[in-house]
């Protein structure tokens, strides 16, 4: 591919890496590599979020790759040393976690009784739904880096600038939280929990802070994870420890990252480079929380659909809101499809503005598509096929020089398709019973099809489903025809384009099928 072009394409990841190399060659010309964060905090289960994280940046890393031969490397980093504020909904024994709120998700025991925290369990979690996307990255937990001394340096030059920083914080809290607000967190040598405690004074010269806590003083080290540091602070810490170039945020953390970047410049370095993108939402529109569960997890995608579905609806206007709940995986899947199918008669831009381009780092399968997956659920539906095989015979049938082994996607498709409608779309189909003139309409329309042999085109068929429709009444209004057939015949108000559907599921099928649905 001719290497101009990635210099011309406006694909998102390509345009944040070229801002990126431009913005920071002085430093990458220095440092010699590029290293790019993703931030998690363990406090509940991994949601789909933290996923879309680690994909969006490895996309960039892709287009850097076409960019430059400078090193780069993806940070995972977990957030684990964070006290444990609120019970999450999604997790057994929950009087665990009620027992240890306050104390680091590391020094929490796992309710799932599987690792030696909770904290551990996330973590462990989250790099199992990575490795399954083969993403390259290095994870990085808090705890560790704070218990074996990695970020002494940066936690002693913090100290040195304690009045700097709380010049930026301050203004921004309440006069009652500026009373009592400390960058410092100490860790409670009694009860193991993160106090969020007064500062009385600090010592620079022993690296230590000493707080108020119950009318008694307690003196705490800094260093070695005796405390930790308030979220905005630990923020900016780990971006001067880390030496981190890139990282994308949500919309929610915006202000917060503002406050960080003033931190980090307090500190000495250039704030790494943005990128705020738009938050995740469940089907009521309320943003996904890992302590609620809400939304389609990324193991229940998995089970329904490829990773490189998942992959491409994260491409896909990474600035815009996403709902993410079952109903959205067949249009995304389908998209999926319809984005394979294309990139073969693509030439130049239009390549690398596809994002399928992008999911599969610059080098997509090659696969015909056979039908949409919207339809093979419909296919499922109305064969009443409860295996991959039985399915495979179902599609032979009618495409008779079809052979798994040339296709790999569809293969693995059938598979999704059966799993998703026996498990969502069968618990909401509501089949509509025909009136009377509805099922003399029906009729018409299985008698019109008589007169269809196998070999007609869809296009042709289409043409009869239409002029049924108008001798029956529908013609000011034919969607409300083809609205009827679905509700009758699929048990939804939407369907597949039916030309298409009857060609390939057959002439005498669909004849039968509509008998059956008016008795």
């Amino acid at each position: 591919m001719d290497k101009s072009l990635f210099e011309k394409t406006t694909a998102w990841p390509f345009v944040e890496a070229r801002k990126l190399l431009k913005e920071r060659k002085s430093i990458f010309d220095k440092k010699g590599k590029i290293t790019l964060q993703t931030g998690y905090g363990p406090s509940g289960l991994p949601h789909i979020g933290t996923f879309a994280e680690v994909a969006r940046t490895s996309m960039i890393v892709n287009a850097l790759n076409n960019l430059t031969d400078l090193p780069k490397e993806i940070i995972t980093f977990s957030d684990d040393m964070d006290g444990l504020r609120k019970i999450p909904d999604n997790v057994p024994n929950i009087e665990i976690l009620k027992k240890n709120l306050g104390k680091p998700l590391t020094n929490i025991p796992d309710p799932f009784d599987k690792f030696s925290s909770f904290g551990e369990h996330n973590n462990e979690m989250l790099k199992s739904f990575l490795n399954k996307f083969k993403f390259n990255y290095s994870f990085k937990s808090s705890s560790e880096l704070y218990k074996s001394g990695y970020f002494n340096e940066t936690l002693k030059l913090i100290l040195n600038k304690y009045h700097d920083i709380m010049n930026i914080i301050l203004p921004t809290l309440g006069k009652e939280r500026q009373k009592t607000y400390s960058p410092f967190l100490p860790i409670c040598p009694d009860t193991g929990k993160v106090l969020e405690i007064p500062m009385i004074e600090i010592s620079k010269e022993k690296n230590q802070i000493i707080f108020e806590n119950n009318g008694k003083k307690l003196e705490k080290s800094i260093l070695n994870g005796n405390c930790k540091l308030q979220w905005k602070v630990d923020w900016a810490m780990r971006w001067y420890a880390l030496d981190i170039d890139f990282e994308m945020y949500g919309k929610d953390l915006i202000e917060s990252a503002i406050l960080s970047n003033k931190i980090l410049k307090a500190l000495g370095k250039k704030s790494p480079n943005g990128f705020a993108y738009e938050l995740f939402l469940d089907e009521k529109g309320e943003k996904i929380s890992k302590s609620k569960g809400n939304g389609i997890t990324i193991e229940e995608w998995l089970k329904y659909a490829s990773p490189e579905s998942l992959s491409l609806y994260m491409y896909q206007n990474p600035q815009r809101a996403k709902k993410l709940y079952h109903e959205v995986v067949p249009k995304a899947v389908d998209e999926y499809l319809d984005c394979i199918e294309k990139y073969e008669t693509q030439e130049g831009l239009k390549k690398i503005s596809n994002p399928v381009w992008h999911v599969h780092n610059g080098i997509p399968p090659s696969e015909k598509m056979i039908m949409s997956f919207s339809m093979l659920l419909n296919l499922v539906g109305t064969s009443n096929a409860s295996s991959k095989e039985l399915l495979w015979k179902f599609v032979k049938k009618y495409k008779k020089n079809i052979k798994e082994k040339e296709n790999p996607i569809f293969d693995q498709l059938i598979n999704y398709a059966i799993k998703y409608f026996n498990d969502v779309v069968k618990l909401n189909k509501k089949f509509k019973k025909p009136n009377q003139e509805e099922k003399l309409a029906l009729n018409n329309l299985a008698e019109k099809l008589r007169e269809c042999n196998e070999s007609m085109s869809p296009e042709a068929i289409q043409t009869i489903v239409y002029s049924v429709g108008k001798e029956n009444g529908y013609k000011e209004n034919l969607r409300d025809w083809f609205k009827m057939i679905y509700e009758v015949i699929f048990g939804d108000e939407n369907g597949p384009r039916l030309g298409f559907f009857i060609s390939f599921f057959g002439v005498k099928e669909t004849i039968d099928l509509i008998k059956n649905k008016i008795k």
